[in-house]
């Protein structure tokens, strides 16, 4: 697994994909090793792997639909709500 796992949500497919770029040169510069991306072509679920650190970027129907953090019985804000404060 990962010592870190880290949820959030874009509001589109641009923004998610601009979100996993920054963070996948963010990653990089810090050091983390082998940076894996998966799903940027098509932007509905981005999945960074950096071994310890997972990053799991979601558009708010999607988040919802998986609702992913349910595996860990986490109660999270709505992702509608977050969104809407941001």
């Amino acid at each position: 697994m990962a010592d870190y796992m880290v949820i959030a949500s874009g509001r589109s497919q641009r923004q998610l994909g601009a979100m996993a770029e920054h963070l996948m040169a963010k990653l990089k510069h810090e050091g983390v090793p082998g940076v894996g991306i998966e799903g940027a072509g098509v932007g509905d679920w981005v999945l960074l792997d950096g071994g310890d650190i997972v990053v799991h970027l979601f558009r708010p129907e999607v988040r919802r639909f998986y609702n992913i953090e349910k595996m860990w019985g986490m109660v999270l804000p709505e992702p509608d709500r977050v969104a809407a404060l941001a």
